[in-house]
């Protein structure tokens, strides 16, 4: 198993969620899939030195490219998106399947203009939604949930808010 756990959460690394995380899905490293984080390298050593494993910062493109290779590594690792567009575009899109991950989580998502709260640092957009509906429709259930033991509930508890 090289991906066990799958991840959205704005703030991508962040280190108390991390390692609350690992204690539940043990992880030799994480990788963060967001192209303006990619491109920033004040960003790219922030979320590094967020947390003493391993860390890799890559554009959606380059873990496209290096996807096969993270699929046979031996290291298992958490793949983190800051939005489930994002993880939409790795999981449906470029049809990545992490082996033995079913269950997508949906960490902190920011209150913000044109965003539905669904609970307590938890907010999405109608594009966000639909990208998570996508997600449910390729096979991964999704819940939301911001640390192991606070979670709010899976998409078929919400999906009627945006029209699905």
């Amino acid at each position: 198993m090289t991906i066990s756990f799958v991840r959205i959460d704005d703030r991508m690394i962040h280190g108390q969620t991390v390692t609350r995380w690992a204690k539940e899905y043990p992880c030799d490293g994480l990788i963060a899939v967001n192209d303006a984080a990619a491109g920033n390298a004040v960003l790219k050593q922030a979320y590094k030195a967020a947390s003493d494993k391993k860390t890799f910062v890559w554009t959606k493109e380059a873990f496209k490219e290096k996807s096969q290779k993270v699929l046979d590594s031996d290291s298992r690792y958490f793949l983190i998106t800051k939005n489930p567009i994002d993880m939409k575009e790795i999981l449906v899109d470029q049809g990545f399947v992490p082996a033995d991950v079913k269950e997508i989580i949906v960490g902190p998502a920011n209150d913000r203009p044109g965003a539905t709260k669904l609970g307590n640092n938890q907010s999405i957009t109608q594009e966000e939604a639909e990208a998570i509906e996508a997600i449910e429709k390729a096979g991964y259930k999704v819940k939301f949930q911001l640390l192991p033991d606070v979670s709010i509930g899976y998409w078929s508890d919400f999906k009627s808010k945006f029209g699905f």
